[in-house]
């Protein structure tokens, strides 16, 4: 089970595709002694990865400390970064602290490309040097990239620099039109070319020594099944049933990119959110509308709730950028 919490919406950067709509801080951001007690309401509730994300967790002046009460209470502790603070006594501290991996966004192999969705000169360049801060101390890292219709043609080339990097990993996310994203919606991938992305993602995966990994591309699971493959995931959409995020205020979601509270961490514990929310018990029925209600890969796809809440105002709604249609059952006549 895994928490994502955006510990400030504080950030340097000002990206075109954040979901947060980070710059400035938000009101009434969680202090020290709350978050301590949120991470210890996470523990008891049995999650076993958090990652501090944000904004820029690496803002928060008292990251190493909740790091480390984190590491403390049994959870394994890794960061989502823009990169561009992780100095190497900043990578040195996080691991002493118990941070095991941290997650740094690169969009683009050209650095103007880069920049410019970042809205911040040198983003690429202060990217490539967190990685090397990483390498330095023995921090692992794995790299992210944002999938949209302008650098869809990149991402096999990424895979390749990711394994050079000695980056642990490489995790493709497919834009969701939330907070700013939504001003971009155009160029997020259609159905058609979200299932070729995932082919070439699942064949590159099969040429580099390190995990790739589509993200809010719940499709992946049916595609690998379809190939043959045994994915290592147990579901596509983690949305509500074992995964969630944290905003920087204490409010509960049940993933990024559905702006929906399911209770704040300073009205509720966590625990008691995570198991009576009435919104995350409706994500856990997977009783799903439309073609994801009658899918046989419902169960291990999921659809992206998160899509399906923007194009269709309900997260039960099916997924609309999935190209799989089920098998219509024959029946006899006469």
């Amino acid at each position: 089970m895994i928490v994502s919490w955006n510990t400030t919406n504080e950030c340097n950067m000002y990206c075109d595709h954040c979901y947060r709509e980070s710059g400035p801080l938000a009101p009434r951001e969680l202090t020290t002694a709350e978050a301590r007690t949120m991470i210890n309401g996470i523990a008891a509730a049995g999650f076993k990865l958090m990652i501090f994300s944000g904004g820029e967790c690496l803002m928060r002046s008292d990251l190493e400390e909740l790091v480390a009460h984190a590491t403390a209470c049994g959870l394994r502790a890794v960061l989502g970064t823009n990169g561009s603070l992780l100095s190497v006594e900043r990578a040195r501290a996080l691991k002493a602290a118990g941070c095991l991996a941290a997650g740094i966004s690169l969009d683009s192999l050209d650095p103007a490309k880069h920049d410019a969705l970042r809205r911040y000169e040198n983003a690429f360049t202060e990217a490539l040097a967190g990685m090397q801060a990483c390498r330095e101390v023995g921090l692992a890292y794995q790299i992210h990239t944002t999938v949209m219709d302008w650098n869809r043609e990149e991402i096999p080339a990424m895979a390749d620099f990711a394994a050079a990097q000695r980056a642990r990993a490489f995790h493709v996310f497919f834009l969701v039109p939330t907070g700013r994203a939504a001003e971009i919606e155009k160029s997020s991938l259609r159905a058609a070319e979200y299932e070729e992305l995932i082919e070439r993602l699942m064949r590159k995966a099969e040429s580099v020594p390190i995990e790739i990994k589509p993200t809010c591309a719940p499709q992946f699971m049916r595609i690998a099944l379809q190939r043959g493959q045994k994915p290592r995931f147990s579901k596509g959409c983690l949305a509500g049933t074992s995964y969630c995020i944290i905003g920087p205020s204490g409010n509960v979601q049940p993933c990024a990119y559905m702006n929906l509270s399911a209770g704040n961490v300073r009205e509720q514990p966590f625990e008691v959110i995570w198991r009576d929310s009435p919104m995350l018990k409706r994500l856990r029925t997977e009783e799903y509308s439309g073609r994801c209600g009658s899918c046989e890969f419902r169960k291990r796809c999921g659809g992206c709730r998160a899509r399906a809440l923007h194009y269709h105002g309900d997260f039960m709604a099916e997924e609309p950028w999935c190209l799989y249609r089920a098998p219509v059952e024959e029946t006899s006549v006469g």
